[in-house]
């Protein structure tokens, strides 16, 4: 088939059930953020934090790519995919807030999992003997991939600074190595839809376990109390907003039949789950009275401004008659202005904060749907 007119691919259940296993590790890298010193995250949790999620996002994305562009769903991408699921369980296991004594096991099962999607594109390359351009980013993103995976295994060394400059390392050296491989060869020709898909539905998970820790604010005495209803509906209103946000995006603006090769909307996804995975911890930290009030009003607002910078960076991709343009993007830098200048002055008083949450979130909200009216048009 030439690659340059792909059948669109459609996302398989095994990627579905594979994904599964990243629910679970949203809600353990989430945990790091649970130990509150001196008022709030201390410095070394929050990058020890940042590290894992990345890790574990890249994990994904080094699998989706492989799985666009060369997957067959057969047996032995089966196989492949259950190892990777069960080594999965090694890293959730050794994430935890005394992250440096289970340093050895979380980086072993990292490298091993590098190094199983690595053998996958050695294994596909000799389906390719006569196709360079395929050649080329095969050979690429193996290399990358054995590079990688050996920095990771320099990380096991039980050394907790070793550890965290050596993550960060091949966390670098992942990302710069698969932008440049990928942008210097012809090959690989990405199926943008699937891709999209794919980002989606990790989206749809990670906002499953907002929904899960969004239950603390039901939790009252079993009486009738307008305190826990009215903080539940504001919270449960800022997930419905940030929810309906992405949806809008991608059910409406964005081009699926966009010729890119993905990299960057893959790049801005992280930044994505990223922020809503702060989201998810900040509207925790809002009703706990260990955490302070500004570093936690600050990190709630950072985190959704955030989520909603980096939304606005998907117009790259939006369908060309939708109208993303600077006096929109100057239109929703004044609305955030006044947004979190509000939120710092009034910060002491949490059911205004939340208010003020809700309202900012479904104005952005209303004013992107303009954008969808005009794509209409």
């Amino acid at each position: 088939m030439n690659i340059f007119n792909k059948e669109e691919r459609k996302v398989e259940y095994i990627e579905l059930i594979y994904d599964l296993i990243f629910v679970y590790m949203v809600g353990r890298n989430n945990t790091l953020l649970h130990h509150v010193e001196d008022g709030f995250i201390s410095w070394e949790n929050f990058f020890v934090y940042i590290l894992c999620s990345l890790a574990i996002i890249q994990i994904w994305g080094f699998t989706t790519f492989y799985i666009n562009m060369f997957g067959k769903n057969n047996v032995r991408e089966y196989i492949f995919l259950f190892i990777n699921m069960y080594l999965m369980y090694f890293i959730g296991e050794a994430t935890r807030e005394d992250w440096a004594d289970y340093q050895t096991q979380y980086h072993i099962a990292w490298g091993l999992i590098l190094i199983n999607i690595g053998v996958q594109y050695v294994i596909e390359y000799r389906n390719h003997k006569a196709d360079v351009w395929n050649q080329d980013i095969i050979k690429r993103m193996a290399i990358t991939l054995f590079i990688e995976a050996a920095i990771v295994f320099v990380a096991a060394i039980p050394n907790q600074l070793l550890g965290i400059i050596a993550s960060a390392v091949a966390i670098v050296a992942g990302i710069l190595l698969t932008s440049i491989g990928t942008r210097h060869s012809a090959g690989g020709m990405v199926d943008f839809a699937h891709l999209s898909e794919r980002a989606m539905l990790y989206v749809v998970f990670t906002f499953g376990e907002m929904i899960i820790a969004l239950a603390t604010y039901f939790v009252g005495d079993g009486s009738f109390d307008i305190t826990v209803i009215y903080y539940s509906l504001m919270t449960f209103l800022v997930v419905v907003g940030l929810f309906l946000s992405y949806g809008l995006i991608y059910d409406h603006l964005l081009d699926r039949d966009k010729d890119d090769n993905g990299m960057l909307y893959m790049a801005i996804h992280i930044f994505i789950l990223f922020a809503l995975n702060n989201i998810t911890t900040a509207l925790e930290f809002m009703r706990d009275v260990e955490v302070d009030v500004m570093p936690k009003v600050i990190f709630l607002v950072l985190s959704i401004v955030a989520y909603y910078a980096f939304l606005l960076l998907l117009g790259r991709y939006a369908k060309k008659t939708c109208g993303f343009n600077r006096k929109l993007i100057l239109k929703f830098l004044g609305i955030t202005v006044v947004f979190v200048v509000a939120m710092v002055l009034l910060r002491n008083v949490m059911y205004i904060n939340l208010l003020m949450t809700v309202a900012y979130i479904f104005i952005l909200y209303f004013g992107m749907r303009r954008l969808k009216n005009v794509s209409s048009d």
